[in-house]
């Protein structure tokens, strides 16, 4: 559904990412994984388009992905939780949900009720402000938000950063549900190993800008926990 190939990005002089090849198959939660400063951010930024490629090439369902101008991106089915939330605060939940409606596909206008099935927190708190909510329903409120455009790819980085362990759980559950249930593609940063055994079906690891391992979660040896993410 998803692939880069031969992805070259600079920070200034600085080389930030290595001849990257990546593919997110239809239908499967794929784990992008690596210590803090390896460029799994960075990866995502020039998958939404907030960055610019020096080289390479990033399709989505074989649409030239990097072509194309970063609101485009959105309309063509892709859901992007970003690092820190980056919800309203000044704006109620349900503003904050509505903010997606104009990039679904069918134009709809009103919030689609399964948002509120998957986090009832937010049905319940729908007029109280962003800036308001905990930390953990800001999370949740940042998952809906993108899901309210109706993606088939769901794009999470670093979702459990910062939450208490019982949202985590909670938000595990959904995008397991997402994944298995209805068929969602995800593509998740995350660095929480217990959550990525959750989750992910198969992962990539990143160090210093390359790609370093990849293969399927439960092949994910001790080993390459040892040298590339463990703290």
């Amino acid at each position: 559904m998803l692939s880069v190939h031969g992805l070259n990005q600079f920070y200034g002089q600085s080389h930030t990412l290595w001849d990257i090849d990546l593919d997110v198959a239809k239908g499967e939660c794929t784990c992008l994984m690596g210590r803090n400063g390896v460029g799994k951010t960075t990866m995502l930024d020039c998958i939404m388009g907030a960055l610019p490629l020096a080289s390479g090439e990033i399709r989505y369902q074989d649409k030239a992905l990097h072509s194309m101008a970063m609101e485009q991106r959105a309309k063509l089915g892709i859901g992007y939780v970003p690092q820190g939330r980056q919800i309203f605060s000044l704006l109620t939940v349900e503003e904050n949900l509505q903010i997606g409606l104009p990039a679904r596909p069918d134009r709809a206008r009103k919030i689609p009720d399964f948002i509120y099935e998957l986090f009832p927190v937010l049905k319940e708190m729908r007029h109280r402000r962003g800036g308001d909510l905990s930390g953990g329903q800001q999370q949740q409120l940042a998952i809906g938000r993108a899901l309210v455009i109706d993606p088939k790819l769901l794009i999470l980085d670093e979702p459990t950063e910062g939450i208490q362990p019982n949202i985590v759980a909670e938000i595990g559950e959904v995008i397991g549900r997402l994944n298995q249930e209805i068929g969602m593609t995800v593509l998740l940063v995350e660095q929480k190993l217990h959550f990525v055994k959750k989750v992910a079906d198969r992962f990539y690891i990143l160090d210093r800008g390359r790609k370093v391992a990849q293969g399927k979660v439960d092949e994910l040896s001790d080993s390459l926990v040892k040298e590339y993410l463990t703290v």
